[in-house]
């Protein structure tokens, strides 16, 4: 006897129409996203999407959720397979940068683009983009933090001024990759990434 339990079968249904509403997302922005374009392309009823998603705002919020999810999938966690410390931080920046050049021309991450769409719009959508971008530059923060308790960067490291400026080259190499050309926009983001943490490494007459 086939016994589907309904409860799963809507979590599967809800998790796909996630993941069409955050193609969309990263395709136009998160505030071109509702739930009649995302029914039309979903090839679903407007009906059928809100009994996942009871507004537009619940969507936004989950799309930027999963984004959040996808981001760390994608940068942190391949990242703990390296050694603590500097070749971990190392490895995150480096999976950023891959998967900016993955995004490339056509695409962005909804949580960059929405904290754009939503800066001067106060908000569940305002709030929960800043959650993330602090939560990111907490654990940027803590890398770096870890790597100086390696004995890898300088005790003297200010692991918060180092993750906002991670983060503003981040922000600039993506700028780049979509307005000027891909080529410079990598040599130039690891230019900036190399100076940043060569000038807090530890030399071996320290």
């Amino acid at each position: 006897m086939n016994s589907t339990n309904p409860s799963n079968k809507g979590a599967v249904t809800r998790e796909l129409i996630l993941a069409r509403a955050l193609e969309m997302a990263d395709a136009k922005g998160l505030d071109a996203l509702t739930i009649g374009t995302l029914a039309d392309a979903a090839g679903m009823s407007k009906s059928g999407v809100f009994a996942h998603f009871g507004s537009r705002e619940d969507l936004q919020l989950a799309v930027l959720d999963a984004a959040a999810r996808v981001f760390t999938d994608e940068v942190f966690v391949p990242a703990m397979r390296e050694r603590r410390g500097l070749p971990r931080l190392r490895a995150v920046l480096q999976a950023w940068i891959k998967r900016t050049l993955r995004y490339g021309e056509n695409r962005g991450c909804p949580i960059g683009a929405a904290a754009l769409e939503f800066d001067d719009r106060p908000g569940a959508v305002r709030d929960r983009v800043l959650q993330h971008i602090r939560h990111l530059l907490k654990e940027i923060t803590r890398a770096v933090n870890i790597a100086v308790e390696q004995g890898h960067l300088r005790a003297d490291t200010d692991a918060e001024q180092i993750a906002f400026e991670v983060h503003g080259l981040m922000l600039a190499f993506q700028f780049e990759v979509k307005l000027v050309a891909k080529e410079r926009a990598v040599a130039h983001v690891e230019v900036g990434v190399e100076r940043l943490l060569e000038a807090l490494m530890v030399s071996p007459t320290d």
